[in-house]
C-alpha cells in the first residue's frame, strides 16, 4: 500500500470538515452546520447499510463541528467567525502532530475503519508517517494564512484563503503523489523482481529488488552454495566494494536471489553458472533457514557441492576469489573479514564443514 492509497482511504474522514469550511465561508455558519449535520448523517447511513454498525467517530466529527459553529453564533464575533476554520484545522494539526512526533499514532487509530483489509508493515507505516508530516505542515501553514487574512486582508481574500486555497493545496499535493507514484512504478517495472514467500517457501506474491532491500522485511528466497575442491579447501568470493550490502567482505562461493517465475533448481543452476562459471554440479541440499538483517529478510537455501572444473569469477560482481583452508577460516572469524551471514553458517554447519574442508 502506497501513500496515494492512504490518501484515498483517509479522504472521506476529512470531507465533513472540508464541506463545513466551504459552505460556512460562502453561505454562513448556519448553512455550514446544516450541511455538516447532513453529511455526517449521510455517512452514518452509508456505513450502517454497508457494515451494519454505527460509527462513533462520524458522530464525534459532526458534534465537534456543531459545537464550534454554535459558539460562533452565540458570540456573534466577526474575528472569531473568521478564525473558526483556523481553529478547526488547528485541532487536526494537533492530532496529526501528536501522531507524527510522538509514539501515539492517533490518526492511524482513527482511520483504521477506512483501511480494512490493508496490511501495514514497518516500511508502509514509515511512509504513512511521512505523509502525515507533510499534511501537518500543510495544515499549519494554512492556519497561519487564515489568521493573517482574518486580521489584515479583505473578506474576499479571507474567503478564498480559508476555503478555496485549502482545496488547491490539497489538490496539488494529491497530484504530486499521483505523479510521484507513477514515476516510481515505471522505475520499479525495470527492476529485477523476486518472489515473496512464506516460511515454508510457498510463493505468496512478488516485489522488486529495491523494495525487498529497503527494510520492508518481505521474505524472499535465496541460494547459498558452498563449493570445495579435492584438496579439502573451500572457495570464497570477495564481494565488490561497489555492493550496497557488505561491500568488500568475503562471502559464500555462490549466493544469489531466485527470480520471480523461477524454480529453486533453475535459480540455483543459473546463479552458479553466472557467479563461478560451473555447470553440471552435484548439489547436496543441507537445509533452509531465515536470515534477517536491518534491511531485508531472506529464506536461505543452503547447498554443498564439489567443484568439477576451473572456477571463473565475474569481475563486475566479485573483486576476488580464492580457496581457503579451514584453519585459515577459523583464524579470521570475528575479525570483520567475512560477512555475518557466512560466519553464521560456519558456526551453524561446523560439523559439515569439517567433514569436507581441511
Amino acid at each position: 500500500m502506497n501513500k496515494l492509497d492512504l490518501l484515498k482511504k483517509l479522504l472521506p474522514g476529512f470531507l465533513p470538515l472540508l464541506v463545513f469550511i466551504v459552505v460556512d465561508s460562502y453561505l454562513g455558519t448556519e448553512a455550514g452546520i446544516l450541511f455538516a449535520i447532513g453529511f455526517g448523517v449521510l455517512e452514518l447511513i452509508v456505513i450502517y447499510l454497508k457494515e451494519r454498525r454505527i460509527d462513533k467517530f462520524v458522530i464525534g466529527d459532526t458534534l465537534l463541528l456543531v459545537a464550534l459553529g454554535g459558539i460562533s453564533i452565540l458570540l456573534e464575533d466577526e474575528i472569531f467567525f473568521k478564525l473558526k476554520p483556523a481553529l478547526i484545522e488547528l485541532i487536526f494539526c494537533g492530532l496529526i502532530g501528536v501522531s507524527v512526533f510522538s509514539g501515539q499514532n492517533i490518526v492511524l487509530k482513527m482511520s483504521q475503519r477506512y483501511m480494512k483489509g490493508m496490511e501495514m508493515n514497518d516500511a508502509v507505516l514509515k511512509k504513512f508517517r511521512k505523509s502525515l508530516k507533510v499534511l501537518f505542515w500543510m495544515f499549519l501553514v494554512h492556519v497561519f494564512l487564515i489568521i493573517y487574512s482574518a486580521y489584515f486582508m479583505s473578506k474576499e481574500a479571507w474567503v478564498f484563503i480559508s476555503g478555496g486555497l485549502f482545496y488547491i493545496l490539497f489538490g496539488l499535493y494529491f497530484v504530486f503523489e499521483v505523479v510521484s507514484n507513477k514515476l516510481k512504478n515505471n522505475k520499479l517495472k525495470k527492476e529485477e523482481w523476486f518472489p515473496i514467500v512464506d516460511e515454508e517457501g510457498r510463493v505468496t506474491g512478488k516485489a522488486p529488488r529495491s523494495v525487498c532491500h529497503n527494510g520492508t522485511k518481505l521474505l524472499h528466497p535465496v541460494v547459498h552454495v558452498h563449493i570445495y575442491n579435492e584438496k579439502g579447501q573451500l572457495f570464497l568470493q570477495k564481494r565488490a566494494v561497489t555492493k550496497k550490502i557488505q561491500p568488500g567482505k568475503w562471502d559464500t562461493a555462490v549466493g544469489g536471489h531466485i527470480a520471480f517465475g523461477e524454480s529453486l533448481e533453475e535459480g540455483l543452476t543459473r546463479e552458479v553458472a553466472e557467479e563461478v562459471g560451473l555447470e553440471g554440479l552435484e548439489y547436496q541440499f543441507i537445509t533452509k533457514y531465515i536470515w534477517e538483517s536491518e534491511i531485508e529478510r531472506e529464506l536461505t537455501h543452503v547447498f554443498f557441492a564439489r567443484e568439477n572444473g576451473a572456477i571463473k569469477i565475474q569481475p563486475n560482481e566479485i573483486d576476488e576469489g580464492k580457496y581457503w583452508t579451514w584453519k585459515a577460516i577459523q583464524e579470521n572469524i570475528g575479525k570483520g573479514i567475512f560477512t555475518p551471514n557466512l560466519e553464521n553458517e560456519f558456526q551453524r554447519f561446523r560439523p559439515l564443514f569439517l567433514s569436507k574442508v581441511k
